[in-house]
C-alpha cells in the first residue's frame, strides 16, 4: 500500500535522512513508483505471494549518486534489514532503494532518457508503449525540493505528443476494427471457436485501450487494464459493455447456415 510505504518512509527513513545526510537532504527526492501493483495502490491479499513489502523509492542524480549513493543505500539496506521487521522481499529489492533518476526511468521506458534536459524526441515516444509510460509515472512523490525527478515526471504525465496521440488512436481503431469487426466473424464462419475468442480478446483490449487514450490516460499492464478502467469510466457505461462483453458465451448457433459478409453483422450473434 502506498500509504504504508509514506508511513515507513515519514518514520524511519526522512528521520535517517535528516540525521546521517543532513547536507543533502534537500536534494535526495522520494517516493513509490514503478513496477509493482502495489504502485498503482491495485494490490490486495493475493498480491502477498511475491514481491510484495514495504519500501520506497530514493532518486538522486548521477553527480549525487556518485558523491553518496553508495552510502545512503547502505544506510537504507540497514533499515530494511531490522530483525523485528522484515520490509523487503528479495525480488523488490530491485525495485526500491537508492537509484538515479536517469536510471529509474531509462529502466522502465527501456530507453536512454534525457532526465537532464527534461526532453523527449518525436523517435522516443513512438518507440514507448502505454504499459511502460503508466508504470513510469504510477504512484506518489513524497518530497522533490530539488524537483529534476518531478520535472521528467511532468514531462510523461503531460502525455504524448498531438500528432504521437493521432497515431496512437488510429491504431487502436483499426486493431479493434481488424480483431472484432472482420476477423471475429471470419473465424465463426468457420466454426473456428479458438481463434475466434483469440479475437475478441484482442478487441476487447484494443476498445479498452483506445478509451484510454481519448481520456488521455496512460492503461497499466494487461493484468490491471479493467481495474484502471472502472477509475476513470466516471459513468460505468464503458465498463459494463466491456463485462458483458467478456461474459458472452460463444455462440456457433448463430453462424449455422450463415455466409461470411464483410458488408453486413451477423446480428444474430450478441458479441
Amino acid at each position: 500500500m502506498i500509504e504504508n510505504s509514506r508511513l515507513f518512509y515519514e518514520e524511519k527513513v526522512a528521520p535517517m535522512i535528516k540525521e546521517k545526510f543532513g547536507e543533502y537532504e534537500s536534494r535526495i527526492a522520494v517516493g513509490l513508483s514503478g513496477e509493482g501493483s502495489d504502485c498503482f495502490a491495485f494490490d490486495d491479499d493475493i498480491s502477498r505471494d511475491h514481491d510484495f513489502g514495504t519500501g520506497v523509492c530514493l532518486w538522486l542524480t548521477d553527480e549525487d549518486m556518485a558523491l553518496f549513493g553508495k552510502a545512503l543505500q547502505e544506510a537504507y539496506d540497514a533499515i530494511v534489514d531490522e530483525k523485528e521487521r522484515s520490509y523487503l522481499t528479495e525480488n523488490l529489492r530491485k525495485r526500491r532503494g537508492v537509484m538515479t533518476i536517469h536510471d529509474f526511468f531509462s529502466n522502465i521506458l527501456r530507453i536512454d532518457c534525457n532526465t537532464r534536459e527534461c526532453a523527449m524526441s518525436t523517435n522516443q515516444w513512438m518507440m514507448l508503449d502505454h504499459a511502460c509510460l503508466a508504470t513510469a509515472v504510477n504512484g506518489e512523490v513524497f518530497r522533490d525540493d530539488l524537483g529534476a525527478f518531478t520535472s521528467f515526471r511532468n514531462l510523461l504525465l503531460g502525455y504524448y505528443p498531438e500528432n504521437i496521440h493521432r497515431i496512437r488512436i488510429a491504431e487502436k481503431m483499426h486493431e479493434y476494427s481488424a480483431s472484432l469487426q472482420i476477423n471475429y466473424a471470419r473465424c465463426m464462419t468457420r466454426k473456428d471457436t479458438v481463434s475466434a475468442q483469440i479475437c475478441r480478446l484482442r478487441g476487447m483490449e484494443a476498445a479498452m485501450e483506445l478509451f484510454f487514450l481519448l481520456k488521455k490516460v496512460y492503461p497499466p499492464y494487461y493484468k490491471w487494464m479493467f481495474r484502471a478502467l472502472q477509475d476513470i469510466d466516471e459513468k460505468g457505461e464503458f465498463t459494463s459493455r466491456i463485462q458483458e462483453l467478456a461474459d458472452e458465451k460463444c455462440n456457433l448457433e448463430a453462424w449455422e447456415d450463415t455466409k461470411y459478409n464483410p458488408n453486413r453483422l451477423n446480428l444474430k450473434d450478441r458479441l
